[in-house]
């Protein structure tokens, strides 16, 4: 048994990182004026943003739990790979609002929005592909299972860090601020919605 449960911690420390990423989406703070038209398409992101925020936050908890209780390999491919669907789905989700809502009212809108949906719909692609690889892990070999974890772990580090940029690229100035300012995006970031 020896040897999955520094993986699964280097595995959990990773996924922490994919709840941050819409997240970013309640960074910023302050006041953009009132620009009507960017305040409705703010509300209407963070409104659709928030059950997907939510969504991820708790598959990430379940595999947390599932690394926390040094579970049989079995089991946590199970949970990894339904976490990663749910991710996959959450951020496909996230971005066709993201395109629904259409470009922001700000300079560069256009291609800030087009640039955003083009990440979203990346990271989502690449969890469907994390799954497809924790369900081909082989867990009756616990060292080849923990090498593919350690795998795994590694690209979601990555994985966090571009969708990170992206929406950071997303809400730089009068976007993040008129963001900032709907509940749906207050709630989606606050630690009261996170499990555990």
């Amino acid at each position: 048994m020896e040897g999955t449960n520094p993986v699964n911690k280097k595995l959990t420390a990773a996924l922490s990182g994919g709840a941050v990423l819409v997240l970013a989406l309640t960074g910023c703070s302050g006041d953009n004026g009132n620009n009507d038209k960017l305040n409705s398409w703010a509300k209407q992101v963070c409104d659709a943003v928030q059950p997907q925020a939510k969504k991820i936050e708790a598959a990430n908890a379940a595999i947390q739990k599932e690394t926390s209780d040094n579970s049989a390999p079995d089991a946590v491919r199970k949970t990894d790979a339904q976490a990663f669907q749910d991710m996959s789905d959450a951020y496909k989700a996230i971005g066709a609002a993201v395109d629904g809502a259409g470009a922001p009212d700000v300079t560069d809108g256009k291609k800030k929005q087009t640039d955003a949906v083009k990440e979203l719909n990346g990271i989502s692609a690449s969890y469907a592909a994390l799954k497809k690889q924790v369900d081909g892990l082989d867990t009756k070999d616990q060292a080849k299972f923990a090498d593919g974890l350690k795998g795994i772990a590694t690209q979601l580090t990555k994985l966090s860090q571009s969708g990170n940029d992206a929406l950071k690229k997303l809400e730089e100035g009068d976007v993040g601020k008129a963001m900032a300012k709907q509940e749906s995006c207050k709630s989606a970031s606050s630690p009261s919605a996170a499990r555990g």
